[in-house]
């Protein structure tokens, strides 16, 4: 019976979230909003910033074609394309800038008609503050649109329990080189077990 009750006040609280384009206050308004929906007892909120190199061609390649569907060649979306990805992730959107973590996944075309990639993102940090945990990000991601917002599913380490969303945006692009650079900000509830005793010595 209560599990129920969760559902529905789940289903309730989706209902009241406004979509990306009904929030356009900023990175302060939308860490606010991220804390008054989401934040009870030992939930914490952060806003990330970081950006992906996303290299498709040449000798660092980080994106490679695993699988495609017999119509993806004549497809105006590369409909049924799949790709796995290990992106490096860096705090800024030059090539050297400090190094984060990377991301790492599978993006398939799943759109008949527009670009949209159904997405399977997890941000591995191996440097920071947040070096050994993981963020999760899965769902459609409209390439062509402006701003992209994904939700943020799950984590590791410090985001055991993480749920949020990323606002991701194509910082740069070039065609010749196929190199992207892809800016992502995140906004993150996470459970703070931090003074809560773990069962790992217990088992």
């Amino acid at each position: 019976m209560a599990a129920n009750l969760i559902v529905v006040i789940l289903m309730l609280i989706s209902l009241l979230i406004p979509n990306s384009n009904a929030r356009k206050e900023g990175a302060k308004e939308e860490l606010a909003w991220l804390q008054n929906i989401c934040c009870t007892g030992n939930e914490k909120v952060v806003k990330l910033h970081f950006f992906l190199q996303d290299v498709q061609a040449g000798i660092n390649e980080t994106v490679f074609e695993v699988a495609r569907a017999s119509i993806s060649a004549n497809s105006p979306s590369n409909f049924g394309l799949v790709r796995v990805l290990d992106d490096l992730v860096t705090a800024g959107p030059e090539k050297d800038s400090e190094k984060l973590g990377r991301a790492q996944g599978t993006i398939t075309y799943i759109d008949l008609e527009t670009s949209a990639l159904g997405m399977n993102l997890n941000i591995v940090f191996t440097a920071g503050p947040y070096s050994g945990s993981t963020l999760c990000i899965l769902g459609r991601n409209p390439i062509t649109v402006d701003q992209r917002e994904l939700p943020v599913v799950g984590g590791t380490g410090i985001f055991r329990m993480a749920r949020g969303y990323v606002i991701g945006n194509t910082y740069d692009y070039d065609t010749y080189t196929e190199y992207g650079v892809l800016e992502y900000n995140a906004y993150v509830s996470y459970f703070d077990d931090s003074s809560i005793r773990t069962l790992q010595g217990d088992q």
